[in-house]
């Protein structure tokens, strides 16, 4: 782990904030080989698959909470590389909002992780196996995260009727596609369209979830935010091994979920009565 304090340039921040996301090449070369072994070994003790099943091959498997599970990868949130990039879109008091570890299966369709108007989140994701275009890469539509403007509203409201809308399919829409090996970090903001085509039926991928603090007047929005964690299973906004082997620095990143996520293990509860398995994403 470099001792470095990373900080993204003035550059970065202006493209992040006109696009919508950045990717960082072989920022994470040097803990790949943990990582990799880290991902493997929650997998396995997690059944090898979806909720304590072997994956298939048919379908997306997920945990929740994912680095959580690890005291290796819980670290991933003091690296400085990690909070260099989390202060500098979202400031010294960011909230970590958790993680998810994956074996994606074939296409994911254009989609934005939230609508946020007010609440920066971003997503940091880590792909663990090489990735082109054509075999899974991440793409983004750049600007569609832009709540407000025509082109990004439209896209909102349209995307999903590509075809009808436009004779396209979802891999033939306009887009950057972000090619990736092992070791390379993407960051996006969750308003921005994203999707991938032509992936393998185990693509390895995980992500970290972090959003500016929410202020006192909208604490009952963040609470929303948590509830959804329920269709997952988990009882808190973090895993144990995140909590008990936090430092202080990391605590102040924790501090406000733990302080508001008193209702989800009721909602989990209720969740398990009515769903045959946790969600897989």
């Amino acid at each position: 782990m470099t001792d470095l304090i990373y900080q993204l340039t003035d550059a970065q921040l202006n493209f992040f904030k006109t696009f919508g996301y950045l990717s960082f090449p072989g920022m994470m070369a040097d803990r790949l080989a943990e990582i990799d072994q880290e991902f493997e070994a929650l997998w396995a003790a997690n059944g090898g698959g979806h909720a304590g099943k072997q994956h298939d091959g048919t379908a997306r498997s997920c945990i929740a909470g994912f680095i959580d599970h690890s005291e290796k990868l819980s670290t991933l949130l003091d690296d400085p590389r990690i909070t260099g990039i989390a202060t500098s879109l979202l400031g010294e008091n960011f909230n970590y909002m958790g993680s998810d570890g994956n074996y994606y299966v074939g296409d994911t369709g254009w989609h934005s992780d939230g609508w946020h108007k007010e609440i920066l989140h971003i997503k940091i994701a880590f792909y663990l196996d090489p990735l082109t275009r054509d075999t899974g890469a991440l793409r983004v539509i750049p600007g569609s995260h832009l709540i407000g403007d025509r082109y990004a509203d439209g896209l909102q409201a349209q995307i999903r009727q590509s075809p009808a809308l436009w004779n396209m399919k979802g891999s033939e829409l306009p887009a950057i596609a972000l090619e990736t090996k092992p070791g390379d970090l993407v960051c996006f903001n969750h308003n921005t369209k994203h999707a991938a085509f032509g992936g393998s039926a185990r693509r390895r991928m995980f992500t970290m979830n972090l959003c500016q603090r929410y202020p006192e007047e909208k604490l009952e929005d963040l609470r929303k935010y948590i509830a959804g964690g329920a269709r997952f299973w988990v009882e808190r906004g973090y895993g144990p091994k995140m909590i008990e082997t936090a430092n202080p620095t990391r605590m102040e990143h924790l501090e406000q979920v733990l302080a508001n996520d008193g209702h989800l293990a009721e909602l989990s509860r209720k969740a398990r009565e009515t769903m045959l398995e946790p969600s897989r994403g």
